[in-house]
């Protein structure tokens, strides 16, 4: 059973920092690349940022370019967001998902790319 858990979701106000992690389980977790997306009410899923399946490379939308930071442990089989100077526009949940290396990495901005995906943390941002 593959799981991908994400946590570290809240309340927080304009300005804030957070981080967001997600543990996978029961898959070879340097066999995957790994992307995080973000989906609010009555929206499509967008693309935020991907990390290679090794680290070596990182992919950020231009929308937050800048205020993100992607990185994984795979000893810890973990993936991070670490996000600063949070805008009320970054509400939503947020998701991360796991795509099978042998994939092109210059896809992995569709979210038809991943085969799993976790449940999601939502991220309120307050004026």
């Amino acid at each position: 059973q593959v799981q991908l858990v994400e946590s570290g979701g809240g309340l927080v106000q304009a300005g804030d920092s957070l981080r967001l992690s997600c543990a996978a389980s029961g898959l070879t977790f340097s066999s995957y690349h790994m992307g995080w997306f973000r989906q609010a009410p009555g929206k499509e899923r967008e693309f935020i940022a991907a990390i290679s399946w090794s680290g070596s490379s990182t992919f950020y939308a231009d929308s937050v370019k800048g205020r993100l930071t992607i990185s994984r442990d795979n000893a810890k089989k973990t993936v991070s967001l670490q996000m600063g100077s949070l805008k009320p526009e970054d509400t939503s949940v947020y998701y991360c998902a796991a795509a099978h290396r042998s994939l092109f990495t210059g896809t992995l901005l569709h979210p038809r790319q991943y085969g799993y995906w976790g449940q999601g943390t939502q991220v309120t941002v307050s004026s």
